[in-house]
């Protein structure tokens, strides 16, 4: 779940692969969303749903592998962590077919993934290995 920089609207995905938005005065979910906050600026994102991070999935996968996104402060590198215990690195935006630099340091699959406040390092959390990884951002 990430809110806008201005705290009137939150953005989060459900388990149907929908991208979700919610006025917070309200607290009414905003169908139009899509289309009436396409320009809105996001504190954090982490959904993993949007034209920001369409390249995450790799062809022919149902995008249920991605468990955790994460995109750093300053707005030029995702994370992503998978069931395949790999932590991913893509540009920011993502594209179709763009490359990602995947790191492999969990047993299994990787829950999630968040950057430190100063972009200096990132953290993951294994599923099964229950570990907590700090990576170096270079």
């Amino acid at each position: 779940m990430d809110w806008s920089r201005d705290g009137k609207y939150i953005q989060s995905n459900c388990g149907a692969y929908e991208l979700l938005f919610f006025d917070v005065a309200s607290m009414k979910q905003l169908k139009s969303g899509a289309s009436q906050l396409k320009d809105e600026k996001w504190s954090t994102y982490t959904v993993k749903l949007g034209w920001w991070v369409q390249g995450i999935f790799p062809p022919a996968t149902s995008g249920d592998h991605v468990n955790g996104v994460d995109r750093n402060h300053s707005e030029d590198i995702i994370a992503t962590g998978d069931d395949w215990g790999f932590v991913n690195l893509y540009g920011n935006p993502n594209t179709k077919g763009a490359k990602c630099k995947a790191y492999r340091g969990h047993s299994s699959h990787v829950v999630r993934v968040m950057f430190d406040q100063t972009d200096s390092y990132l953290y993951s959390v294994g599923g099964y290995d229950k570990t907590l990884m700090k990576w170096k951002v270079c």
